[in-house]
């Protein structure tokens, strides 16, 4: 019998191209809007695997409730693992599978989208010229050579970031539990601490994985050891910093500048149009109104060759196990 998925929080662009991809595999995959939760649970039954996004619910409860409707396998199409009981789903003898690296390239070269926009104002600018405003005032940046960025995390994609960074002469830093010691004697990072990290830093962009170590890691606390008029950046996981520190330090001028692609609350906003609404979450709503904020949608991954690679390799981790093989990208 043919397999079969219940996709959830499918877009049109999921959808485009794991069908594509999905012609050299043959599943039956069955599109849900709709993010899983314990709301949505039961469209899974009578499927052998689950494939969801980043926003998804999928604790103890949804779990055990997967279980009883037969599901072997989550298959995450994302790196991110934090919204997933991994111990439940041991427990309930569902293995857990992820896309560890669709184009670190993606993430890198967007990390440094938003701070050449934060830097040189470029948001401000587009706004001010289409209604015919060319004047400069506001609109001062620095160069980027000469300048220190500290990298939390030294894994793939900050690696690519490392070697963009590189190019543009700056001094790097970077904070990692293991950290690979050759590659950062190539590119000339230097490993320090994080009080060090913060003390020394004129941007910090995050790339460390969301844990119970690492939630809420940016704080009042550690932003009070940060350069006055930092420039901070997260493209990793919303909960990485505590966004009412984070708008504590913007209105003292601590922090210079924030680029955001993920929120700390996230889930009910992004990935869905909510442009006939109103906002009703007060903290969101002030970081959009900051002109020295930039807040987009969780897109850093999003270019033609990461949502190709997160289909073939989801899709590929479905049939590894199907087949009994290795997980190579199983979440343990």
């Amino acid at each position: 019998m043919t397999t079969k998925i219940a996709f959830f929080d499918a877009k049109s662009y999921d959808r485009e191209t794991f069908d594509r991809v999905n012609k050299t595999f043959g599943y039956e995959i069955l599109y849900y809007k709709e993010r899983l939760s314990m709301n949505t649970v039961s469209l899974t039954q009578g499927v052998d695997v689950v494939c969801i996004f980043v926003n998804a619910e999928c604790d103890s409860r949804v779990i055990a409730e997967l279980a009883r409707n037969g599901v072997k396998l989550i298959a995450l199409r994302c790196a991110g693992f934090n919204n997933v009981d991994v111990r439940a789903a041991q427990k309930e003898g569902i293995r857990v599978v992820r896309v560890p690296a669709y184009s670190p390239h993606a993430v890198a070269e967007y990390a440094v989208t938003l701070m050449m926009a934060l830097n040189r104002k470029v948001y401000r600018s587009v706004y001010r010229t289409r209604e015919g405003n060319f004047k400069l005032n506001g609109l001062l940046g620095y160069d980027m050579y000469g300048k220190t960025a500290g990298l939390v995390g030294l894994g793939r994609i900050a690696k690519e970031l490392v070697k963009i960074l590189h190019g543009f002469g700056m001094n790097i830093l970077a904070y990692d539990l293991y950290p690979d010691k050759e590659f950062a004697a190539q590119y000339g990072v230097r490993l320090v601490t994080l009080d060090e990290l913060y003390e020394q830093s004129d941007i910090i962009s995050l790339h460390c994985p969301l844990t119970e170590e690492t939630k809420f890691l940016i704080n009042n606390d550690s932003i009070t050891k940060m350069k006055y008029g930092v420039m901070i950046i997260n493209t990793g996981r919303g909960k990485l910093i505590k966004t009412e520190d984070l708008i504590d330090g913007l209105r003292s001028h601590q922090i210079g500048s924030a680029g955001l692609d993920v929120y700390e609350e996230e889930a009910n906003y992004f990935y869905e149009d909510r442009s006939d609404k109103m906002i009703d979450d007060d903290k969101l709503a002030l970081l959009l109104m900051m002109p020295n904020v930039i807040v987009t949608s969780h897109q850093a991954f999003f270019t033609q060759e990461a949502v190709q690679n997160i289909a073939q390799t989801t899709l590929q981790n479905i049939k590894d196990f199907e087949e009994g093989l290795e997980l190579v990208n199983e979440v343990k």
